[in-house]
């Protein structure tokens, strides 16, 4: 029998295509021949060839009771929020939020680190939001069947701040960051999701405590942080493995324009470099910074950026730290920026995020 009675398959297959990522749970659980397809490698594929993916920014993102809120006195402390996995899909401006982690009552650790690996998202680390612990743990949450499930937990030291990224087919690359003594790392591991297995790498050559990390050209690439020594004095430099080869590229000194807090950084499909720093947008081309655009005034402090095709950045932040939270997408060709709109639950602070096309 064919995917769908009475059609071909290759019709069949034109009609799966054009569903929404929020209808892959309940085409999963049809029937077998349906969840087989759209778990294909050759299905996301085909989707963003035919323009059918949808983008979405996934955010570790603040929650605060409006109830409470609105009842806070003034001069009253306000409590630590509890920080929930939300989804704005970038076509449509719709907002929603995941299922809560199970066996997670206070929430996500604070500080994890996102990733997208296909079609699933990977929270790692973080500390937890009661003892304030730095946490191993791996949670998995497949957009296929929206469950979770838990990874092997990161092996070696308990590391916080460390730089994440995914090579978005099966693989994240963690490094840097620092144990909980605070002495800054340069070891780093990689996580196989499909085998859920954690494999060493080799070493840095720096320290590199709140690093960033990209994943582009065939290459993890791991930018700024400080040393053990140099606590909080940001560094400029940057270094980055072959996944090919397994080995480490010499160190590139002078990477980032300027040595500033946690560098704001994205690549796109072509590897340019986009910095978000002080109110500005910045290109690298030809190893030189050029100014690209001016950030809006109310996401002046960008939380996060990524680049989503065409030349287009999404950038995520608020005016300041307190403020709410608001998201822009912006043409690098006509430097113009269309606010997203979004309603209060979603104007939460956001502490990191990860870019998926599904």
């Amino acid at each position: 029998m064919g995917l769908i009675p009475d059609l071909s398959d290759d019709v069949a297959r034109e009609c799966l295509l054009r569903a929404s990522y929020a209808q892959f749970p309940a085409i999963s659980s049809v029937c077998k021949s349906w969840k087989r397809e759209i778990s294909l490698p050759e299905f996301f594929r085909r989707r963003r060839a035919c323009r059918h993916s949808q983008k979405l920014l996934v955010m570790a993102q603040a929650w605060v009771d409006p109830v409470k809120k609105s009842g806070t006195r003034p001069g009253k402390t306000f409590s630590s929020p509890t920080f929930r996995i939300s989804v704005l899909e970038l076509g449509s401006g719709l907002w929603t939020e995941l299922p809560p982690v199970p066996g997670l009552p206070n929430g996500l650790p604070l500080f994890c680190r996102l990733a997208a690996v296909g079609s699933d998202l990977v929270v790692l680390g973080g500390l937890d939001p009661v003892t304030w612990q730095a946490s191993d743990s791996v949670f998995i949450f497949s957009f296929l069947s929206s469950t979770w499930r838990l990874g092997a937990s990161m092996p070696g030291v308990r590391r916080s701040f460390f730089g994440c990224a995914s090579d978005s087919d099966r693989t994240v690359f963690v490094a840097g960051g620092h144990d909980e003594d605070k002495n800054a790392l340069t070891s780093a591991i990689s996580y196989d999701v499909a085998e859920n297995r954690w494999v060493p790498l080799t070493d840095m050559a720096r320290e590199r405590d709140e690093c960033l990390a990209i994943f582009h050209g065939g290459r993890f690439h791991v930018v700024g942080g400080y040393t053990t020594e140099e606590q909080g004095q940001f560094c400029k430099s940057a270094e980055s493995i072959d996944i090919s080869t397994w080995r480490w590229g010499r160190v590139s000194e002078g990477h980032l324009h300027s040595s500033t807090c946690q560098p704001v950084c994205a690549a796109d499909e072509n590897g340019e470099l986009y910095a978000c720093c002080r109110g500005e947008v910045t290109a690298k081309s030809d190893e030189t910074w050029q100014k690209a655009m001016e950030i809006p005034a109310d996401v002046y402090n960008v939380a996060y950026v990524a680049a989503v095709g065409e030349r287009k950045l999404v950038v995520i932040g608020s005016a300041r730290f307190g403020d709410p939270t608001v998201a822009y997408v912006g043409d690098l060709n006509t430097s113009e920026w269309v606010k997203v709109e979004s309603s209060e639950k979603y104007e939460g602070h956001v502490q990191t995020a990860c870019f998926m096309e599904l």
